[in-house]
């Protein structure tokens, strides 16, 4: 399976984010993870949304991540982003083999699998040693 741009974004805002000691802001992160501001700001808005991150807006505004998001499990934040959809429609152009197809039972099974080990993983143990030190590193200069 192969996660889109945004999930990605997201996973990296999230261990970025739980490494800061106060709040950042979407300009820091887009310079730290040298990625475009509005990419990062639709991820964001998702992630308030979703309530792992809280946003405050204004001069003196910023976000964190929230105390819930840590205790998520990666494999909760891709079906987040990326949905519970099958690796394959069968369905949009009806296949001929709908009736006897062997490979759609395997990637049914292949994606549960790939899903339940990522929801073995925290948000919060993605952050731990040695990589914690590391996000410190890629963190923009406070203002």
């Amino acid at each position: 399976m192969r996660l889109t741009w945004g999930t990605d974004i997201a996973l990296r805002v999230l261990m970025l984010t739980a490494v800061q000691d106060g709040q950042t802001t979407v300009d820091e992160l887009a310079a730290a993870l040298d990625v475009p501001r509005n990419h990062i700001a639709k991820v964001v808005q998702r992630l308030a949304h979703s309530g792992l991150l809280l946003t405050v807006r204004g001069r003196s505004g910023g976000l964190r991540i929230t105390q819930e998001a840590l205790g998520w499990s990666v494999g909760q934040l891709v079906r987040d982003f990326e949905g519970d959809d099958e690796v394959i429609d069968c369905e949009a152009q009806p296949c001929p083999l709908r009736g006897a197809c062997r490979l759609r039972g395997a990637l049914r099974r292949a994606h549960g699998a790939f899903l339940a080990e990522l929801d073995a993983v925290s948000l919060r143990s993605l952050v731990e040693q040695p990589t914690g030190p590391l996000l410190h590193q890629l963190n923009a200069p406070k203002r």
